[in-house]
Parts: structure tokens; C-alpha cells; sequence
């Protein structure tokens, strides 16, 4: 999806107080694009659940959260993308939180049909999934980063209202 499609759905973030605008460094939005690529190849974040292997979501996610980790190093920590990239992190950690239990029943039976591991898996992957969307589609419309269409989907939907 066009990075300008992403950022005319955003109507905007407003702080009761003031509103800031800046042009982002080309580090920065560098960087920015050279995440989104990274994320584009991340299937834990777009893929139909029934065809996720759960064992493989957990390596891609602590995948994704060395990566973050990383990348958040190149930066100053008052960098706005700093903030995106700390808030996906956290993302990462609650859900890894919420599948970790001392016996791993959660990831060894999330697909068994009528087990509670499922709702519980699948319900942390999709909220992971959510964060991810709202803190990609900001980058994309903040760096002017285009974002491919199978990581797209988990972007925030337009109220047609």
C-alpha cells in the first residue's frame, strides 16, 4: 500500500495543548524504510492463523524483537521513531507473556480443537498483530514508507462512515 494512501486515512493526533511537524533526518527514514522491508517478510504478522505453526510465531517474534532492539540503538532515544519502534517492542514482550506458561501447553496445543490454548494464543497474536498495524501505518505516513500488501492488512481500517 502507497505510503500516501496510509497517511490520508489518518485524520490526524492531536495533544490538547500543542501540535508538533517536522522533517524527518534521512537516517531516520532510511531506517524507517529498512524496518518496514523487515517486517514485510515477518508472516506472524499477516498470516491467516490457521496456517501459523505456533512454535515458529514465537521464534519470529523474538526475531522481530532482537531486530527492534537493534534498531532502536541507531537512534536518539527522543527520536519519534524510537517511540514507534519501543511501543512494537513492548508489543513483542506482552505477547510472549501471555502465550509463556512453565509446561508450554499454550504453544504445543494452540491448534487442538476445544483447547483454551487456542483462544489464548490466537488472541494474543492478534492483538500483537493490532499494535503492529497502528504503530506501521504512523511510520509509513510520518517516513513516507510504501508497505507491501500482505503487511497491509493489519493496518487500521477506514471508517466509512
Amino acid at each position: 500500500m502507497n505510503y500516501k494512501e496510509i497517511a490520508s486515512k489518518i485524520t490526524g493526533i492531536s495533544c490538547p495543548i500543542f501540535g508538533i511537524s517536522w522533517n524527518p533526518s534521512k537516517s531516520e527514514q532510511e531506517l524507517a524504510r529498512r524496518i518496514v522491508t523487515y517486517l514485510e517478510d515477518r508472516r506472524v504478522l499477516y498470516s491467516p492463523s490457521e496456517l501459523e505453526i505456533p512454535e515458529h510465531c514465537v521464534h519470529s517474534v523474538l526475531s522481530i524483537r532482537d531486530f527492534l532492539t537493534a534498531s532502536i540503538q541507531e537512534l536518539d532515544k527522543s527520536s519519534s521513531l524510537s517511540d514507534h519502534l519501543r511501543a512494537m517492542r513492548a508489543a513483542c514482550r506482552k505477547f510472549l507473556n501471555h502465550i509463556e506458561d512453565p509446561e508450554n501447553t499454550i504453544v504445543e496445543n494452540a491448534h487442538s480443537y476445544g483447547h483454551y490454548a487456542g483462544w489464548i494464543f490466537f488472541s494474543a497474536l492478534g492483538e500483537l498483530r493490532s499494535s503492529f498495524g497502528i504503530h506501521i501505518a504512523m511510520i509509513a505516513s510520518k517516513y513516507g514508507v510504501n508497505v507491501e500488501n500482505d503487511l497491509a492488512v493489519i493496518l487500521p481500517v477506514e471508517d466509512l462512515q
